[in-house]
């Protein structure tokens, strides 16, 4: 394991801890406790260090609680998930759903206090100090081939976007394909996985990341690495609670799942257009070797974008190796 679980979990209520408490509670050296903090922090945590008390974290933390979540979950979601697993620790919660012996039909659920190698679309790096987000992944083998799952990702978004706006997350807006925006600033992320022959069975992972806190490390990390500015769910929503929050979100993508697969309807699409952050914006997409600007009007019924390109045309765009930016 990259960090020391014990010592977050000692941390986590937020009071300041010596480091001998520290080490007498967790059976290890002062030196040990000392190295296990700075890496804490070099993961993002921001830990203060007080003079003749100790340790302790800026704000505490609610680990995520595996009992507490399932009890969280609609009878309906919870009766659809035959596991739901949290751990300290993975490379990527969206491989191990992705890798995991679940029979054909049954869905899968993996939560984690830290991603070791958490990823976007593209393969960009998705950065979440332990314990400040939530990093989830639901899916499973279904009885359908991957392109039938197309819908998917705007159907998601739109969930996701509503159990978070019942939290009293207010304004939650989308923009295609995959990001969660509260104005201009990017909440949290959605990575869907296909993996399957082309007539099927297909096994799908939905991974949804999401930002609880942001310090001043992580924001300057999330700056260098060239995402977009963090927005934090506290910020918007302070008494909303991190289980809270996960669970409400496995439940919009169990659900979303059973519904699949399937393209958007005319509900879907109206709701799309009410969150829609780039609608009738210009826009700049970005494929390997090829730029080029339009106009945004939205998403079609199978969850392309639709350009208008300068002639006036109006063009199909599916994701793929798509970067979609408003234009400068």
């Amino acid at each position: 394991m990259s960090f020391n679980m014990a010592l977050l979990r000692a941390l986590a209520p937020g009071d300041p801890v010596s480091g001998t408490a520290l080490g007498r509670a967790l059976g290890t050296s002062r030196t040990a406790i000392w190295k296990g903090i700075q890496r804490l922090v070099d993961l993002g945590l921001e830990v203060e260090a007080k003079p003749g008390l100790g340790y302790r974290l800026a704000a505490p933390l609610e680990l995520l609680d595996a009992a507490r979540l399932r009890r969280a979950l609609p009878a309906a979601a919870s009766a659809r998930l035959a596991r739901l697993e949290v751990l300290a620790e993975t490379d990527s919660t969206n491989s191990r759903v992705l890798f995991s012996d679940a029979a054909p039909g049954v869905l899968v659920a993996c939560l984690a206090e830290h991603q070791s190698a958490g990823r976007g679309r593209h393969g960009r790096a998705w950065l979440a100090a332990p314990g400040r987000g939530v990093c989830l992944s639901v899916g499973g083998r279904m009885p359908a081939s991957p392109a039938d799952f197309a819908g998917l990702p705007p159907a998601v978004g739109l969930a996701c976007a509503e159990a978070l706006e019942r939290l009293g997350v207010p304004g939650v807006r989308l923009k295609w394909p995959n990001d969660l925006l509260l104005g201009d600033a990017k909440l949290g992320g959605i990575l869907i996985e296909l993996r399957g022959e082309a007539q099927g069975p297909a096994t799908v992972a939905v991974g949804i990341g999401l930002n609880l806190h942001v310090g001043a490390p992580m924001r300057a990390a999330i700056g260098a690495a060239g995402g977009l500015p963090p927005a934090a769910l506290a910020d918007a929503a302070p008494d909303v609670g991190r289980n809270e929050v996960a669970a409400a979100l496995l439940a919009a993508v169990v659900e979303t799942l059973a519904q699949m697969p399937g393209g958007l309807g005319e509900e879907a699409l109206a709701a799309w257009v009410r969150r829609d952050a780039l609608r009738d914006r210009a826009v700049r997409l970005e494929t390997p070797g090829r730029a080029e600007t339009g106009i945004a009007r939205g998403i079609d019924a199978t969850g392309a974008l639709l350009l208008e390109t300068a002639d006036g045309t109006l063009r199909r765009v599916t994701a793929g190796e798509v970067t979609l930016r408003p234009a400068a």
